[in-house]
C-alpha cells in the first residue's frame, strides 16, 4: 500500500441514476475545461471533483473536505516518490550514465538486431526517467542510429518510443502506475512484478515487431540536428560511469521492492526479523531514497561531479515535475470525492449484475477518457477511481491486474489533443497523418496488447 489511509465513503444521498449523472457530468466538465478552455488539468480536476460531489447532492463544505483529504493522502505518497524518481533520473541524466547504457548496448548491435536493441534501450531509460525527458534525451541517439544503419527514422524510433511509452503506462514509479495503485489499494511489489511481466512482451509487439510495418508506410531521414555537447567535470574531462554500474543504480529500487514482495510470500511471518528488513528496505519510499543515496555516489561522483554539482543537479530535478505533482495529488482529490458520492458502490452492483470482467471495464473507462482529454494521467486517475469498489474485495494480485489494464487503456490512439503527439511530429519531422500512422498506431497496438496479455495472465493467477 503506498497511500495513507483513507477516510471511509459515506452513504450515498442521492438514487443511482443520480449518481452515475453526476459522476458523467464532472468527467465531461474536466474533459471540456481541458481541452477546450485549455484549463491546467490541476484546475479541472479540482473543479471536477467539488462539481461530481455538489451534483450528488452532498453538502459543499463536506465534499472540499472529501477532495482536501484525498489531495493531502496523495500528494503525501505518491508525490514523495515521484519527487525521488525526478531525482534520480536526473542524476542518470546528468552523470553521463544514460548515454554510458545506450552507448553499450547500440555499439554491440547488429543491423538487423537495432530495433530490438533500441527497445531494449527505451525500456531501460524509461524505467526511472519521464517519457519526455527519455525522448528529449534518446533522439540524438535515435537520429545517429538511423543514418548509421541507413534506415527510415520510423524503424529504429517506434522500437525506443513502445519501451519509453510501455514503462511510463505499466510500470511503477511512473505517476500514473502509482497513482492507480494508490487508488485502488493495490500492492506496488505485485503490480511492478506482474508489470514488468506484462510490458515485456507488449514492447516486442509494439515495438519492433510493429516498427517493421511502420518503417515502411513511413519513410522519413532523420535530420543531422541535436549533437550532443559533453560536459565536462571539475577536472576538465568527460568520464562516465561505467555501464555495470549505472545498470546497478537503474535497477536497485526495482530490486528492493521485488525482494520485499518474494520475501513476504515465501517467510510470510510479520515476526520474522529477516521479513521485517526487507519490508523496510523494499517499502517504496525507503527503496527510492536509497537508491537515490547510491546514486549520487555510483553515478555522480563516479562521473567526477563534485559535490556542489551533485546538489545542484537534484535541486534542477524537482521544478519541471511541480505541474505532475499537483496534477496527481488533485486526481487524488478528485478520486475521493467520487468515492464519497457513492457512485463507486453503483458501478461496482451494475458490473457485478452485468457480468463485465473489471480489467475490461477498466480498460474501457482510461480508453474513452484518454480520447477525450489526450492525458494518460487524468484518464489512469479518473478509470481508477471510478473502480474502487469493484476491486474492493479482489485478491491482490487482481487488483494488480486491473491497474495494469488501467494503464495500459491510458496510452490508447494518443492524437491531436496530447502534448506526446506534437512532441513525437516535431522531433522525428513527420506529418500528422505520418504521425498518426506511426506513433498514433503504435500507442493503439501497445494499449491493446496489454489488454491481451493483461487478460492472459488474468487466467493463470
Amino acid at each position: 500500500m503506498i497511500l495513507l489511509a483513507a477516510p471511509e465513503p459515506v452513504a450515498p444521498v442521492a438514487s443511482g441514476g443520480v449518481l452515475l449523472a453526476a459522476a458523467l457530468a464532472s468527467i465531461a466538465l474536466i474533459v471540456i475545461l481541458i481541452t477546450y478552455v485549455k484549463l491546467h488539468p490541476f484546475l479541472a480536476l479540482l473543479l471536477g471533483g467539488v462539481a461530481v460531489g455538489v451534483l450528488a447532492g452532498r453538502n459543499v463544505m463536506d465534499v472540499i473536505t472529501s477532495f482536501g483529504e484525498g489531495f493531502g493522502a496523495t500528494a503525501t505518497s505518491v508525490g514523495l516518490l515521484i519527487a525521488l524518481g525526478a531525482m534520480f533520473a536526473k542524476l542518470l541524466s546528468d552523470s553521463g550514465g544514460a548515454d554510458q547504457i545506450v552507448d553499450t548496448i547500440v555499439g554491440r548491435s547488429s543491423v538487423r538486431t537495432l530495433p530490438w536493441a533500441m527497445a531494449l534501450v527505451g525500456a531501460i531509460i524509461g524505467l526511472p526517467m519521464f517519457f519526455e525527458i527519455g525522448l528529449v534525451l534518446l533522439m540524438p541517439v535515435i537520429y545517429l542510429v538511423a543514418r548509421r544503419a541507413q534506415v527510415s527514422l520510423i524503424t529504429v524510433g517506434i522500437p525506443t518510443l513502445a519501451g519509453l511509452s510501455a514503462m511510463h503506462g505499466l510500470v511503477p514509479p511512473h505517476p500514473g502506475p502509482l497513482a492507480a495503485i494508490g487508488a485502488l489499494q493495490a500492492d506496488l511489489g505485485t503490480t511492478l512484478a506482474l508489470g514488468v511481466l506484462v510490458a515485456i512482451p507488449v514492447i516486442v509487439v509494439s515495438g519492433p515487431l510493429f516498427g517493421k510495418l511502420a518503417g515502411r508506410w513511413v519513410v522519413v531521414d532523420a535530420p543531422h540536428t541535436f549533437d550532443a555537447t559533453p560536459v565536462t567535470n571539475p577536472e576538465g574531462d568527460t568520464r562516465r560511469p561505467s555501464f555495470g554500474v549505472t545498470l546497478f543504480s537503474v535497477l536497485l529500487p526495482l530490486v528492493l521492492m521485488l525482494a520485499k514482495a518474494i520475501v513476504d510470500i515465501v517467510i510470510n511471518d510479520p515476526e520474522n526479523n529477516v521479513q521485517q528488513v526487507f519490508d523496510v528496505i523494499g517499502y517504496p519510499l525507503v527503496a527510492l531514497t536509497i537508491a537515490v543515496i547510491v546514486a549520487m555516489f555510483t553515478l555522480g561522483r563516479g562521473s567526477g561531479m563534485d559535490r556542489r554539482q551533485i546538489a545542484k543537479t537534484v535541486e534542477m530535478s524537482l521544478p519541471p515535475i511541480a505541474g505532475i505533482l499537483l496534477i496527481v495529488a488533485a486526481g487524488g482529490g478528485f478520486k475521493q470525492s467520487l468515492i464519497d458520492t457513492g457512485i463507486g458502490t453503483q458501478l461496482a452492483d451494475w458490473a457485478q449484475g452485468s457480468g463485465v470482467s473489471a480489467i475490461v471495464l477498466a480498460w474501457v473507462l482510461a480508453v474513452l477518457i484518454r480520447l477525450a482529454t489526450g492525458s494518460a494521467t487524468v484518464a489512469t486517475i479518473t478509470a481508477s477511481s471510478l473502480v474502487v469498489d469493484l476491486v474492493a474485495n479482489m485478491p491482490a494480485a487482481e487488483v494488480s491486474l486491473v491497474v495494469l489494464a488501467v494503464g495500459a487503456g491510458s496510452v490508447f490512439f494518443s492524437h491531436v489533443n496530447d502534448a506526446g503527439f506534437w512532441l513525437v511530429k516535431e522531433y522525428f519531422g513527420l506529418d500528422v497523418g505520418q504521425t498518426i500512422k506511426s506513433w498514433s498506431l503504435m500507442e493503439t497496438v501497445l494499449s491493446v496488447s496489454g489488454l491481451v496479455f493483461v487478460l492472459a495472465l488474468s487466467m493463470v493467477i
